[in-house]
């Protein structure tokens, strides 16, 4: 049966998950955590988004059915990757909270895949069909990496929030080409959304999920945008053998932890090291 999840009451250490989240993880493929960002640090993803979104930088990959042809009446905005136009964006998997729970997850050798928002907008926003992230990563084991979906506005059943099947990193989905969108891939037909777990989450919230675990979005049905920031991560020692040595802007994907971590000086030429708190208090205070 469709199932529920309200994860209201559960929050997160400031620079880790707990056991029982990470136990949640490993079982099931994904877990929720509410209140991850505290509301300064939310306050100022909402305002980065907004910037980004006023200045054209998201793009609609929705199709008006043929998988080419840009959609004028159904939208479905992205900007990927984001790090190359936000400060802030990209220092985020920089801070201690995100390193130590990412580490939690993956072990202590991780690098940083890629970032990305998506944002739905009221009445007209259109989700994101079924599919796994592995299926375009193409690791040989799909629990070598996560997501980390950051919920920048409250996200719920009415504007579209994630969906999940529990432990489908254990099933073999074949994807083939979704014609809803101008790029995407979806194992739709693969799937029984009857197994579906809806995750809402409270702005500044965040699921963690594999990348085998199947996932999609619903459309935004209110009156108000939503929008999520999603980070990729994987254990450096498992990586897929299609390893992209590109990562935002041509630079080589960062590594996160273990050897060879520099806070992305070695790999941006600028060391990202307390930046995300910086930049949030910075603009906390602007707003004062």
């Amino acid at each position: 049966m469709i199932g529920s999840m309200s994860t209201a009451t559960q929050s997160a250490p400031s620079t880790s998950l707990t056991p029982a989240q990470i136990s949640a993880w490993k079982r099931d493929g994904f877990v929720a955590v509410p209140g991850f960002f505290d509301a300064g640090e939310t306050r100022a993803l909402q305002a980065e988004v907004r910037r980004l979104q006023a200045a054209g930088k998201l793009r609609n990959v929705a199709t008006i059915g043929d998988g080419r042809t840009t959609s004028t009446t159904a939208f479905n905005m992205q900007l990927c990757p984001a790090a190359p136009h936000s400060p802030l964006i990209r220092a985020l998997p920089f801070s201690r909270k995100v390193v130590g729970a990412v580490t939690a997850l993956l072990g202590d050798e991780v690098l940083l895949y890629l970032d990305q928002i998506f944002l739905k907008p009221g009445q007209h926003g259109v989700g994101t069909n079924w599919h796994t992230d592995n299926a375009y990563f193409q690791s040989r084991e799909s629990t070598a990496g996560t997501g980390m979906w950051i919920a920048i506005h409250d996200a719920n059943r009415a504007n579209g929030t994630m969906a999940v099947i529990p432990r489908s990193h254990a099933l073999d989905l074949t994807h083939e080409r979704d014609p809803g969108s101008d790029h995407h891939i979806t194992c739709a037909k693969a799937v029984d959304p009857a197994d579906e777990v809806v995750v809402e989450l409270p702005a500044g919230g965040v699921l963690f999920f594999n990348w085998g675990i199947a996932h999609r979005t619903g459309g935004n049905a209110t009156d108000h945008d939503r929008a999520a920031l999603a980070y990729h991560f994987v254990d450096e020692r498992r990586k897929p053998e299609n390893w992209s040595t590109s990562y935002a802007g041509g630079t080589a994907p960062p590594v996160l932890a273990g050897r060879g971590a520099s806070s992305a000086a070695r790999e941006w030429g600028s060391d990202q090291t307390g930046v995300f708190d910086r930049l949030v208090a910075g603009q906390e205070a602007g707003a004062a």
